[in-house]
This record gives C-alpha cells, sequence and structure tokens, in this order.
C-alpha cells in the first residue's frame, strides 16, 4: 500500500451528520478530509459548532415543488463542485451518491432508512433507496432490511452491517457539558419535535404536538419546543417561553437529550439519540416505522404512542434512575464502525493510514 494521505469528501445534508461524522473522523486522523453542507435547517449551525471547515453547496427549500427540483439541481452541483477525493463519505444522501459516481471515486455511505420496506407508494423514499444502492458501500445497522438496496442492484458483499445504530457512533463519546441548562430558562424539561408536517405520511392536520405541549404544561412540566420551520412554530402560541421555549438558535440536540426527562419526536433520530443514551425516549412517528425502530420499541428502547395522554404519563411516570443514562453499549458499537470504515478506506484507496 502507498503511504500517502487520502482525502475524503464529506457531504452534510441533515441535522445529526455533523455529530455523526465528527466523532467517527476523531478517530481517523491520518484521513485528509474535505467538506461541503448543504443549508438545512440547523445542518450549517451545527457543522460550525463541531469545527468543519466547508463549503456551503445547494439548499433546501420550503415549496414542495422546489424541493423536488432541489435535490437533482444539488446532484449537478455536487458533480461540478465537489472537492478532488480519494473517496467519499455521506449519510442518507443520495445526491453524494450519484455525485461521486460522475467524478469518478468510490463513495461509503451509511443509511438505516429501510422506509419502502414498510410504506408503499412512497416514490421519492423509493428513488432515495434506488440510488443509495449504488453507493460502492453501505454500512447499516444489523436491524436494516438488506433487501431494500440489494433489489436495487446493490451487492450483497458490499453491505456491511453492526450491531447497534447509527446514533451509537456519536453518543459514544459525548461529553455532557454541566452548564447547558443555563441557556435555557428552566432545569427540568421534556424535549418535543414535531412530525415532518410536509412528508407524504404526515396529515398536518392530525400533528399530536398541540395536545402534548397542552398535557405537559398542564402537568406543570417544562418543554424545549424545536420546530422543523414549515408552519409547526405557531404550536407555541399562547405560552409564555418559561412553559414552552423555542430557542432561537440551534441547540446540540445531545445536550438537550442527556440534561431532560426524556426527548419526543415526531421522526426518529431524536429518539434514537435518547435510546442509545438509556433515557426515556418517545417516537410518535405517524406512519410504519423503520427496523431500527421497530427494533427499539421491541428491546423498550423507544415507547411508541399517538396517544397524547399515554405519552404525558410514560414521561411523568419514569423514575430518576429510568432517567439517569448510560453510554456503555454506544462504546462497543462504535469500535466496530471505526474499524469497518478504517477497512473499507484502505481497501478502496491503497492508502494505508493511521
Amino acid at each position: 500500500m502507498s503511504d500517502t494521505r487520502p482525502t475524503a469528501w464529506l457531504d452534510l445534508v441533515s441535522p445529526s451528520h455533523p455529530f455523526f461524522f465528527s466523532a467517527l473522523l476523531d478517530e481517523l486522523p491520518g484521513l485528509d478530509v474535505k467538506t461541503t453542507v448543504r443549508k438545512k435547517t440547523e445542518t450549517v449551525d451545527l457543522a460550525e459548532t463541531e469545527g468543519f471547515d466547508f463549503e456551503i453547496v445547494g439548499r433546501d427549500f420550503n415549496n414542495t415543488l422546489l424541493r423536488k427540483v432541489g435535490i437533482p439541481l444539488r446532484t449537478a452541483q455536487l458533480s461540478v463542485q465537489a472537492p478532488a477525493a480519494d473517496i467519499s463519505l455521506s449519510s442518507r444522501n443520495a445526491m453524494c451518491i450519484l455525485a461521486s459516481k460522475v467524478r469518478g471515486i468510490p463513495s461509503i455511505h451509511f443509511t438505516d432508512n429501510d422506509i419502502t420496506a414498510h410504506v408503499d407508494g412512497l416514490t421519492v423514499e423509493e428513488l432515495y433507496n434506488r440510488f443509495e444502492a449504488q453507493a460502492t458501500h453501505n454500512v447499516v445497522p444489523a436491524a436494516f432490511q438488506t433487501e431494500e438496496l440489494t433489489k436495487w442492484g446493490a451487492d450483497p458483499s458490499q453491505i456491511h452491517t453492526y450491531q447497534g445504530y447509527k446514533e451509537d457512533v456519536y453518543v459514544a463519546n459525548f461529553e455532557p457539558d454541566p452548564d447547558f441548562t443555563s441557556k435555557l430558562p428552566f432545569e427540568d424539561f421534556v424535549v418535543i419535535r414535531p412530525e415532518a408536517l410536509d412528508a407524504a405520511y404526515v396529515d398536518a392536520e392530525s400533528s399530536l404536538v398541540p395536545r402534548l405541549l397542552e398535557g405537559f404544561v398542564a402537568e406543570g412540566m417544562n418543554v424545549v419546543y424545536l420546530p422543523r420551520g414549515r408552519g409547526d412554530i405557531e404550536y407555541a402560541d399562547g405560552y409564555s417561553r418559561t412553559q414552552v421555549f423555542t430557542p432561537n438558535q440551534a441547540l446540540d440536540g445531545l445536550q438537550l437529550a442527556w440534561h431532560s426527562r426524556g426527548i419526543l419526536t415526531g421522526s426518529g433520530t431524536m429518539a434514537r439519540e435518547a435510546a442509545c443514551m438509556e433515557k426515556p425516549a418517545v417516537s410518535f412517528f405517524p406512519s410504519s416505522l423503520l427496523s431500527v425502530d421497530q427494533e427499539m420499541v421491541e428491546n423498550d428502547m423507544i415507547f411508541h404512542s399517538r396517544d397524547p395522554q399515554a405519552i404525558v404519563e410514560f414521561i411523568m411516570s419514569t423514575s430518576e434512575e429510568e432517567r439517569t443514562p448510560d453510554t456503555s453499549r454506544s462504546n462497543e458499537v462504535f469500535d466496530d464502525v471505526v474499524q469497518i470504515v478504517d477497512r473499507l478506506i484502505e481497501s478502496e484507496t491503497g492508502m494505508e493510514f493511521e
């Protein structure tokens, strides 16, 4: 093997990605990394917080039609503007995979989203899985239904599994900030993140958020509310900031999970983050769950419900012991994933690095 330092192009497109890749790359110090970021919700702010040196390429759109155009547009932008590299790294990111193919470099892709295994008719999700199958390597949790990639042409030998969840990677080395709650108007709180109201599987009129806010405030429990910015911020209207606090800037989701009584989300990532910390975690996802979420529910790591009263009762009944975080399991998962990535980079680039 050559002793030349390999260069990786990293593309960050969602808020969890800066945390995931920051943790992973800390264990790959011999890798030269060049980063691009998509302007989407808190992704840019969090990339800055995690210390990435990056270029912004493309953006998300609030308008549904523009969002559909935005993905192929950004793919074309990346095909031209992405930095020169020996390999690419991305997560749930068909844009990076396709641009990597255009640029003639191998790709290592992380996903845990096999939603089309459970929901028929989601054309966009189906296309994403079809394109993700084109990655040189897909690294997925063992719970992931790999046929969602192989049926679109992925080579089974290039799908690499690990026991655990992608959130374990950045939960493993997480360091809590004892002064974090000074950024909030209270110390005892729950966190609520709404459903993705613009998604095909969500009926915006049936969001649980208004009833969850009402239920927790009635119990005297404070709420950190994290709207997605597509009409859901209005749910906090009528509450004082000492009851329902909506931050003006991005807050570290792991710090929120660590210091909270529990995390409640209409999607999946924040619930899985809390669950990997062994904190109370609630998913009120309004459709069929991903395989990883199903496994967590079955293992009592996540409480899934669409009943607001049951959710409030679940959180309010948790004991102090049940709210005490522990990351020891995540540490084992993290070591496994680092070894997989190290091996794949060396095999694809022919470059051994420390």
